[in-house]
């Protein structure tokens, strides 16, 4: 983590680092370093990632990799991810470290070094609008995590709408409180779920590559159905809930107030 915040700040609060994060963030680098990930010359490099990432390879099917995101995108062993089907049940999308806001006109939600409104994320005022007064859920996935997520209801949702990232500067003045940072490739699609109103979800790729490939466009899907997966980079999923749908549990709700994650699994019931 140490070095992760040393590279963290050099890339954000440096001159050198600004000028390599302009470089890093072209799209023909990161579709380079993709097909090289996709490729079976990137093999190498799996043993030394479930070595350093403590990855329980007896969790997922492992069997033979061809490449370095077939190990990222591994899918986990069907009894290691129990559903929990309870229709009142609200249960997490994905593992993930779990972060909960009230959403209000001013919220600034901090999303891998870039800050967005609802409105900013999904760059529709009108659909923002009716997430006012609800509750956005942010599920932080670390590299060592399972990378596929799933429907947290059954419903029907609409067809996906992708959003690609800029590179955003500001005035040296301002480094410390916003420093430069990217607005990162993101889809979100509307979901009209049985039991939890219309959520909006969203996923957020990383810095360099974080591909989002999502299984369906307009669809009819079931709970705990798997949605889609993330290919390398540390990735995030929002939630956006209306008001009155969701009662997270309070566990979670006073980690949030204290500025901690939670840590959850994928399918896992988060509400009360």
């Amino acid at each position: 983590m140490k070095e992760e915040s040393l590279s963290l700040r050099f890339l954000y609060q440096t001159v050198p680092g600004r000028f390599c994060l302009k470089i890093l963030t072209c799209r023909w680098i990161s579709m380079m370093v993709g097909k090289f990930l996709d490729s079976k010359c990137s093999k190498f490099l799996i043993p030394k990632f479930i070595k350093k990432n403590h990855i329980v390879v007896d969790d997922y099917y492992c069997d033979d990799f061809e490449s370095f995101n077939d190990c990222f995108t591994r899918k986990i062993r069907e009894n290691r991810r129990p559903i929990d089907l309870s229709e009142d049940h609200f249960i997490s999308p994905c593992d993930g470290l779990l972060s909960v806001y009230k959403i209000k006109k001013d919220l600034v939600i901090p999303v891998k070094q870039s800050q967005y409104s609802v409105s900013s994320l999904l760059k529709n005022d009108d659909l923002a609008k009716r997430y006012e007064n609800g509750t956005c859920l942010v599920f932080r996935l670390c590299v060592h995590h399972y990378h596929r997520y799933c429907y947290i209801d059954s419903g029907n949702k609409g067809k996906n709408t992708y959003i690609s990232g800029n590179l955003h500067t500001v005035r040296p003045i301002a480094l410390e409180n916003r420093p430069v940072f990217t607005e990162n490739a993101r889809e979100y699609t509307v979901m009209q779920t049985e039991h939890f109103g219309v959520v909006t979800q969203v996923e957020v790729g990383a810095l360099l590559v974080g591909k989002i490939e999502n299984n369906h466009e307009e669809y009819q899907f079931i709970k705990g159905e798997e949605k889609g997966k993330f290919l390398y980079g540390g990735s995030t999923i929002i939630l956006l809930l209306e008001e009155g749908t969701v009662n997270i549990s309070a566990k979670i709700l006073e980690k949030s107030k204290l500025g901690e994650e939670y840590e959850v699994k994928l399918g896992e019931k988060i509400s009360e």
